[in-house]
């Protein structure tokens, strides 16, 4: 290891022009690929293409011809009628129309348009009013053809709309304050576009009412677009930060502006790999340049604070940058490769983008600490020595101010002198943080990923007030159409023929003639056939085939059985059948019940609401039909009107498999997954009459899915990641005690950050759990540097005691200054219109300030108690 480092040290102080040149043409060959980046905002591809609920999820949009939609809500609290007076629903007809012309050409379809599906758009002016137009007839109208033009018109919108259910709660408010207008799109990624026009539109027409748009395909499109966006501004302004910060410290613009260089090579070089490579710029991969950019002036700084400490015109560049090289070779290269570690721990999880964003990451890491061994002794060695005059501590220059050395003389004579009450003082904070961390919530949130003054968190609040809610999940229910029979079936079966032979021809003989046949065909076909259905078929052939040659009686007789077994067939039709839709409603109503979403909708409520117009219009006849016939009544009435392929959103046309619109007002996942539960549970627990099973669909539910995987995936991640970290910490120190010790900071550090995230109350949702899965290599960097300088120092010293004043000299200021400038240059981020910016800016400045001060108070601390156990009785060899 010596001689490979004098190698690298070598080559950068005697060829420093060479590499120069080659650092930089590297960065031009991978910067070359920066142009032809793609962009992917959908957050749908956090979960593999191949992911069960994924499958599921595009299979059960096209059986059903379902779209991801966006909301447009209109709200009108100051006219006492609401939302339903003339002004207000011309100017919702307006948008109406105007959403319509919202389609553009395909460009990877010729001669086809994408944009909001017209025929499947939910307004006012589109959907039909039923009402009863005589016994055993519905009359479709539209519900409002045209504007009204006086009040008397308007609020006979509201209440043909509030009389029905399907309607009530979703389309409108039940208190005549809201309505909503929904857009279901051919491409959820156009629904930014498609944001961005209806606002522009909305600021056109005026009006006193509140417009607003929602919908979770909006709130993902907009994080993709803010993410972006916030990275031009977060960006430049942590240089500003870094920049401001390092000429704060060492005064010399041509030293300062070495960081910068590093940390520009290192993005530019990980970033044009990641895109060479093929892979897009995801949401999570966006922020890459935000991580890596502090972290990859770590080293830089390090050096640059020694050679300020060390420098002197006696000595020069050479010898001095050569000094600063060795001693501080080893911790750089190993802080690089813990928090390489960190990343690439993201490897293990089934999260496509965090594996890209881990690999390029670990990537940019390892580049900027080549870049840092043989580009900051070749700049050294390019700097002109009058450049230097007045240059680090022994000119008298002080780096930042005297405080800074003050304190840190202070802060080792103190964690020296007091040494068991500053364990005593991390026993507590273990505690405490143990506590916290049990408070933790595992909770992920779209809407909450925007501060609270942003259009889209303000819209999800108004309308999830008003209405059902904004967030859509499809709970899919299916009957067995090819279970295997049961003796019980046949007997059924066989039951009703007697009967139907009885009605007709009494005990006739040739009745029971005939009626043993087809018993005999009936256990045959049980015997041999595997479905009901085919039971049924086989037993219809058979009558079939004998009616060919039957006449007068018998003819009639088979004729009737044949009848007899299509109503059969159409029985298992499941969600034809009345018990079926009686038990769905039941289910629907549980589930409101529970107040855990805010509204339902299924082929059971266009059954009871066709019925009851069919009747009389009366709320008593809100209720299933007692036959099969009178349910096949219903689904081909509710057909007569202007949307009958509506009925194809909710039920299949073979009958076997139904939708239920499962409406959140909070876009919370615990409320989801209790959700998910409660349905488990009641069909466990209220037998349905047919077997049925169910799975889950929508977008609302792939992103519960996904913060499953991610909890899962990036704890597994933490605990690979601490296992390596350790693994190289033994390696480096050659010693278990001192890996130990060097996990302390970090230990200690994840447990009080994530116990101050659980005691403020503040959810377990995608950055924090992201974060907790890189942040080992992070917070372990400057323990490193700390163990691995105070054991150079005491093979010098012998002593511990006389160790602690020289280790709380230049590597103590070396890692304060890392810890201010690093975790000052995420703060930044602060500004950012995006919750998880903010999150992120938080928690990495508290993990790097905290494991600064944990291996500046605790460590030295540690050392005192158990110097002994660590160094023996006298100076080890490193």
């Amino acid at each position: 290891m010596s001689r490979f480092k004098d190698s690298l040290i070598d080559l950068s102080v005697k060829h420093y022009r060479l590499v120069a040149i080659a650092v930089v043409l590297f960065t031009l060959i991978t910067g070359a690929f920066l142009p032809s980046v793609m962009i992917d905002t959908d957050p749908e591809n956090m979960l593999e293409r191949n992911e069960p609920v994924r499958v599921f999820h595009n299979e059960s949009k096209k059986e059903f011809g379902l779209s991801e939609t966006i909301v447009l809500g209109v709200i009108n609290e100051h006219d006492p009628d609401g939302v339903f007076n003339p002004s207000t629903l011309k100017r919702v007809y307006e948008l109406t129309e105007y959403a319509k012309t919202l389609r553009w050409e395909d460009k990877d379809h010729p001669g086809h348009s994408s944009g909001v599906i017209e025929v499947d758009m939910v307004a006012p002016s589109l959907v039909d009013h039923m009402a009863q137009n005589g016994p055993g007839s519905i009359r479709f109208e539209w519900l409002m053809a045209r504007p009204p033009e006086t009040r008397e018109e308007a609020l006979a919108i509201r209440d043909k709309a509030l009389s029905n259910p399907l309607l009530k709660g979703q389309m409108i408010s039940e208190d005549g304050k809201a309505l909503c207008i929904y857009l279901p799109l051919t491409d959820k990624l156009l629904s930014y576009r498609i944001y961005e026009e209806l606002s522009r539109k909305i600021g056109e027409i005026g009006g006193n009412e509140e417009y607003h748009i929602a919908g979770l395909p909006v709130a993902e499109s907009a994080i993709g677009v803010e993410m972006f966006k916030q990275m031009t501004i977060a960006a430049p302004l942590t240089m500003a930060v870094v920049l401001g910060l390092l000429l704060f410290f060492f005064r010399k613009w041509v030293l300062v502006i070495l960081p910068l260089m590093i940390a520009t090579v290192s993005v530019v070089s990980a970033m044009g790999l990641m895109i060479a490579f093929g892979f897009p710029v995801h949401i999570l991969s966006s922020m890459l340049p935000i991580f890596l950019m502090p972290i990859a002036i770590c080293d830089t700084i390090h050096i640059l604070s020694d050679f300020f400490e060390s420098y002197t015109k006696e000595k020069g560049r050479a010898r001095t940058i050569r000094e600063v090289m060795q001693a501080l070779f080893a911790p750089i290269l190993y802080t690089s490769l813990t928090t390489a570690a960190g990343f690439l721990s993201l490897v293990t999880t089934s999260i496509p983008p965090a594996r890209v964003f881990g690999i390029f990451v670990a990537a940019g890491v390892m580049i900027a600490w080549l870049v840092t061994i043989f580009l900051v002794p070749a700049y050294v060695m390019m700097i002109p020595e009058r450049a230097l005059e007045r240059f680090g501590q022994s000119a008298g220059e002080k780096a930042g101010g005297a405080w800074l050395a003050r304190l840190m003389q202070a802060t080792g004579r103190f964690t020296h002198r007091r040494a068991k009450l500053v364990l005593g003082m991390m026993v507590i904070v273990i505690a405490v943080a143990i506590w916290g961390i049990s408070q933790i919530t595992v909770n992920d949130n779209y809407a909450k990923r925007f501060t609270t003054s942003h259009p889209i968190r303000k819209a999800d609040t108004a309308l999830n007030r008003h209405f059902g809610g904004t967030y859509t999940a499809y709970l899919v229910l299916e009957g067995n159409r090819n279970g295997r029979p049961t003796q019980q079936d046949i007997d059924r079966i066989d039951k009703e023929m007697s009967a139907s032979v009885a009605r007709i021809d009494g005990r006739g003989e040739a009745a029971e003639r005939i009626l043993g046949e087809l018993r005999s065909k009936l256990r045959e076909s049980g015997q041999k056939t595997g479905s009901l259905e085919g039971i049924l078929e086989s037993v219809a052939s058979y009558i079939q085939e004998r009616s060919k040659t039957a006449s007068g009686g018998d003819l009639f007789l088979f004729r009737e059985l044949t009848h007899l077994l299509g109503i059969e067939r159409e029985k298992l039709r499941t969600f034809k059948r009345p018990e079926v839709l009686e038990y769905l409603a039941g289910l629907q109503a549980h589930l409101e019940r529970t107040g855990l979403v805010g509204n339902t909708t299924s082929v059971a409520d266009v059954v009871r609401k066709v019925n009851q117009e069919l009747i009389d219009g009366k709320r008593e006849n809100f209720r299933v039909p007692g036959s099969v016939q009178g349910v096949s009544e219903c689904y081909m009435q509710f057909q007569q009107g202007h949307r009958p392929g509506d009925l194809w959103h909710m039920v299949t046309p073979d009958f076997m498999r139904a939708n239920v619109w499962v409406q959140f007002n909070r876009g919370d996942s615990t409320q989801t997954a209790r959700a998910v539960e409660a349905v488990k549970t009641y069909m466990e627990s209220v037998r349905p009459p047919v077997e049925l099973s169910h799975r889950w669909a929508g977008l609302h539910y792939v992103n519960l899915v996904f913060q499953d995987r991610m909890f899962t995936g990036m704890l597994g991640s933490f605990i690979g990641s601490f296992v390596i970290v350790f693994i190289l910490m033994t390696i480096l120190f050659r010693s278990l005690p001192w890996a130990a010790a060097c996990m302390i900071p970090l230990t200690l550090t994840i447990a009080a950050i994530y116990g101050a995230t659980g005691i403020a109350g503040k959810d377990y949702d995608m950055p924090v759990a992201v974060l907790s899965a890189i942040s080992l290599g992070i917070a372990i960097d400057f323990a490193i540097h700390f163990l691995e300088r105070s054991r150079q120092i005491f093979h010098e010293t012998g002593s511990w005691a006389q160790t602690v004043p020289k280790v709380f000299g230049e590597p103590a200021l070396a890692i304060s200054r890392n810890v201010l400038v690093v975790a000052l240059g995420f703060l930044p981020l602060m500004v950012a219109e995006l919750v998880p910016y903010k999150t992120t800016s938080v928690l990495l400045f508290g993990i790097l300030f905290f494991s600064g001060l944990v291996t500046l108070a605790c460590l030295p601390a540690v050392l005192t108690v158990f110097e002994k156990r660590f160094f023996g009785k006298g100076p080890k060899e490193t």
